[in-house]
């Protein structure tokens, strides 16, 4: 008596074999494994790319934003109505604001810095020598001089690129020239005056390191022709991102017209500009996987007719189309899932090096690959974001899944007599 044939399990071991051996090409298969090995590498290289990218935007927003909020306030307090005479006891009355780790009032304006070898225009800040010690970004990146009596003295903090720009060190003298100087009876004349370079700061962010000056608050106010108020406020506060709920407490605390701006005001053309640069970047990157994902097709299509004898025998020994449809599912995917694991592993590694690998090549090809002038920072940042790069690995696999589909789909429904009679 014969017994009931019995119905192999889905993903079967024979299944596994088949769609390996059709990986492993022959001679005469030699341009089907050519289209397989393209669609690995664009699949490997899409991914990779797409992981480094994202990872460079993040770390390139992220080192911006802590070199711009860590300079300036989250939260400016101009004056309202009249100037801020009473700027001690509103910088006093905010600093006792929940959440605000510093208000710093500031002198703020415009001169030209020279000295003997060259001249450039910078920005001058006055502040208290207290508050540029909480601001760590410049008293932790002090590379010539010292912030010691910064208040007594007349000295004055610079950056490290104007430092160079000018032929300076700690203990030069830099001449500041103001458009607005002292009034006579042929006019307003400009305020020349020479100052000691006490510091050299170096933040790391080019525009910073080659326009800023600091100087003491009073001598700021002296300097610009404010004997008694500040131009603004600086409110620095424990999370940038949460700068709203921190608005009604300081208006508050002010007692007095005041009129506010946060960094996203003032940053908003930048870092809109930067968000739309990085969703272009992912769209454009993104062709490539399906590129890769459309050569997975053309592969399968062109094995499914190499392979037409084959499957037919194979329907005929028993083999269900549920069977033959997954033996092309499980060849497809390999590639997919393979080009995606090894392209997920390179684009780390090359995030973990990316600083390394920029200054070989810089070696290499003798160029300046990151300029500091162009993109702000004095190296090259990465940051990996697990949930972008999940997305990234879960949308080429899902791309690589997809194109296998209707390959799969057409393998299992050949006729294995039409298959064989044209032999």
């Amino acid at each position: 008596m014969m017994s009931e044939p019995v119905r192999t399990a889905p993903f079967a071991a024979f299944e596994w074999l088949i769609s390996a051996r059709y990986l492993r090409a022959r001679r005469k298969e030699g341009f089907i494994s050519v289209i397989a090995g393209f669609s690995f590498l664009g699949i490997m290289l899409g991914v990779a790319t797409l992981i480094i990218v994202m990872a460079v935007m993040n770390g390139f927003r992220k080192e911006l934003l802590d070199k711009i909020l860590g300079l300036n306030g989250h939260l400016l307090v101009q004056p309202l109505e009249s100037p801020l005479t009473d700027w001690k006891d509103v910088a006093d009355r905010i600093n006792g604001v929940t959440g605000v780790r510093l208000a710093a009032p500031i002198v703020e304006g415009q001169a030209l810095a020279s000295s003997p070898f060259n001249a450039s225009g910078v920005l001058v800040r006055g502040i208290r020598s207290a508050d540029l010690d909480k601001l760590t970004s410049i008293a932790k990146n002090i590379k010539q001089g010292t912030l010691e009596g910064f208040d007594e003295g007349q000295g004055v903090a610079i950056g490290r690129r104007l430092a160079d720009q000018l032929s300076l060190r700690a203990g030069d003298t830099v001449t500041l020239v103001a458009p607005r100087g002292a009034v006579t009876p042929m006019g307003t004349t400009p305020r020349i005056k020479p100052y000691k370079v006490a510091a050299v700061f170096e933040i790391g962010m080019s525009e910073y390191d080659s326009s800023f000056v600091f100087m003491p608050l009073v001598e700021a106010q002296a300097y610009f022709n404010r004997p008694s108020d500040v131009t603004a406020i600086e409110i620095y506060t424990d999370n940038p991102d949460k700068v709203d709920a921190y608005r009604k407490s300081v208006a508050e605390a002010a007692e007095r017209p005041i009129f506010m701006v946060d960094w996203r005001q003032r940053n908003s053309t930048f870092f809109n500009a930067l968000q739309v640069e990085r969703n272009v970047m992912f769209l454009i990157l993104t062709l490539i996987v399906l590129v890769a994902a459309l050569n997975i097709i053309s592969g399968l299509i062109m094995l499914v007719k190499d392979k037409g004898s084959d499957i037919a025998i194979l329907r005929t020994m028993g083999a269900t189309q549920g069977s033959i449809m997954r033996i092309f599912l499980i060849t497809g995917a390999a590639i997919g899932v393979v080009g995606t694991l090894v392209g997920f592993l390179l684009g780390v590694v090359v995030c973990l090096n990316i600083e390394t690998i920029r200054q070989f090549i810089s070696w290499l090809t003798n160029t300046e690959l990151f300029s500091p002038e162009l993109y702000f920072l004095s190296k090259l940042p990465a940051e990996i974001s697990a949930g972008e790069t999940a997305a990234v690995v879960i949308m080429a696999l899902t791309l690589s899944f997809l194109a296998t589909l209707y390959p799969s789909w057409r393998a299992a429904r050949l006729d294995p007599i039409e298959a064989l009679r044209y032999e």
